[in-house]
Order: structure tokens, then sequence, then C-alpha cells
């Protein structure tokens, strides 16, 4: 049986085939462009040399489906997804997962947030801008586990029609994208104790847009939530870097994204006590996060703006 198991999350920014227009800033892709990040992308993939990795702002499925035909290691993995547009008919920005371990399904995007979950109490909205994809993989041996692939709102200031550009402006906008990521880490928080009942494994991985002791992505966790005695392990998720058995202060460089000159993790693997070391309940132990971040320093026009996190877990029983 396969002894270690590897998930990775890859937000690839902005997948979608040449001449798509995306956004009204954002030029479409020429075919050279394509072809140039499609294979940067495609050998990305390969070092990830992940199990599954889950993937975000995946404007068109057919893209993803060509980088992996450009992949050495994922031309015969599976592929879960769809494809979102606008009323206008333009490509909108999704998640995926491509796996090589067995799927129990297509898997399911959870396109509204539960019942009692909305931005503000003025706000009606109660649908995720990019819907979480919750797919169920076999691990080796057969033990089914719960996979949410995610992208929560941006940090982007959400400005409305008609305001301006003064300091108070840029603050409301600013707090609009935070009530907005806070439903959101909120209603994720929900549906993912939701599947904790079934007493599965379960990992919930991609772009928070948040570091992980921000609010919203502790939310998501779990983290100082009430619980019944002796069930705090089984009720939490928990930052697969912060559990992971090697650690190595000394050369270890966890960021995911550069923004104005700081430097940040905003992309996660979170993960139940089925993979914690101190969980008798684990079925494998957390060994190893690393970080594959080297291109964000190079500005190579063609790579992600987004490192890309990759963890490595250890099967019980054959446990270093």
């Amino acid at each position: 049986m396969q002894q270690e198991i590897r998930f990775a999350t890859f937000n690839v920014c902005n997948l979608a085939p040449a001449g798509a227009k995306l956004y009204d800033n954002l030029e479409p892709l020429s075919p050279a462009q394509y072809d140039a990040k499609a294979e940067w992308t495609a050998r990305q993939i390969d070092l990830l040399d992940a199990d599954v990795i889950g993937f975000q702002e995946i404007f068109s499925q057919a893209a993803l489906r060509d980088v992996l035909s450009r992949t050495r290691h994922y031309r015969a993995a599976t592929l879960a997804g769809h494809d979102a547009m606008d009323a206008a008919g333009r490509m909108l920005p999704t998640v995926a997962l491509v796996s090589r371990l067995p799927l129990a399904g297509a898997g399911v995007a959870w396109t509204n947030f539960p019942a009692g979950v909305s931005v503000s109490a003025d706000d009606t909205t109660c649908r995720f801008a990019r819907a979480p994809l919750h797919v169920q993989v076999y691990l080796p041996g057969g033990q089914l586990t719960d996979v949410v692939v995610v992208h929560l709102k941006s940090r982007r200031p959400d400005y409305r029609h008609g305001d301006g550009y003064d300091a108070a402006s840029y603050a409301l906008a600013n707090l609009r994208s935070l009530q907005r990521r806070g439903a959101e880490a909120v209603a994720l928080r929900v549906l993912a104790s939701e599947l904790g009942h079934s007493s599965r494994p379960r990992i919930v991985l991609g772009d928070f847009n948040d570091i992980a002791n921000a609010v919203t992505t502790a939310i998501v966790m779990g983290a100082g939530a009430p619980c019944e005695p002796g069930m705090e392990m089984r009720e939490r998720l928990y930052d697969a870097n912060a559990i992971a058995l090697r650690q190595d202060a000394a050369r270890h460089a966890g960021y995911t994204n550069i923004h104005d000159s700081a430097y940040m993790t905003i992309d996660h693997i979170l993960v139940s006590e089925h993979f914690h070391p101190a969980s008798p309940r684990a079925i494998g132990v957390l060994q190893e996060v690393t970080y594959l971040n080297d291109h964000l320093l190079l500005g190579l026009p063609h790579a992600s703006d987004h490192g890309q996190v990759l963890a490595r877990i250890k099967l019980l029983g054959n446990i270093d």
C-alpha cells in the first residue's frame, strides 16, 4: 500500500484560453502568452507531484485539461470542477480538483450559504462568490476522505457606485470585503462542520485570502469554539503547517503571496484530527509542509502570483 499521500493547493492566476476577456482592466492572453503560461503551470504541477491538488482561478476546465496534457505525471489524473459565466456570458473564476487517487463521485459545488448565514443584516446575499468544491477521495487502503477546495473573497476594496476615493470611502470598501470574506468563512465553517458528523477525515485547502492567524481563517478552523468535553479535537480543523512534525525554522520561508512588499501566507491546507500527531484517532501524520514560491521573486510574466503549498502525510504504520 502507498505509504505517503501528498496534498497541494495551487492558485494558478487567471487560467483561461487565449483571447478570452476576463476583466476590463486585463488584456486577454495571446496564443504565445497562453502557451508559456500553460507550460509553466504544467511544470509546476509535476514539481509538486501531489496525489491531490486543489486549484483556484480556473476560468476554463478545458484550459486546465490542456495543462494536464502537458504534464508528465497527470495525463491520466481525474479532474473535478465546473465552468461558470456571468449574465453577459463572460467567464468567471472557479475552483477545481485534480486527483491521482480514485474519487467517489464528480464533486459538488457549494453555491449557497447554509440557512441563517448572510453577509450582514442589511445584505441578503447568501451565496459564495466562488463556490467551494466538495469531492470525496479514496485514500490508499480505501478510507473515504472529504476534500474541499476553496477561494474566499479577496482583500480588494469593494467600492460601490458613487464612492469617492477619500480615506473613509477606502476604509468602508475594505470593510465590505472583510464582511464578505467573514460571511464566507462562517458558511464554510458550518458546511465543513456538517461533514465532520460523518467522522470521515476532512481536508480543506485553497486560497483563504488571509493569514492563518486571521479571524476569518480561525473561524473556518473552529479555533476556540465551545464543544462537549473530550470533543475538542474532533470538532476542529488544523493548519497543516502548524502541526507538521518536521519544523525547520532556519530554512522555513512559508509565504505564498507578496503584496505591497509584504510577504504573506494566504494559501493554506487545513486538516481534521485524523492527520494530527496528537490525536488517538489519527490515520496518518503530517510530516512536512513545503512552499514552492521562488518564482514570486523572479517576476515571470507567465507564472502565478501565488506560491503553492504542499503537505506530505505519512499513513500510520509507516511513520519515520
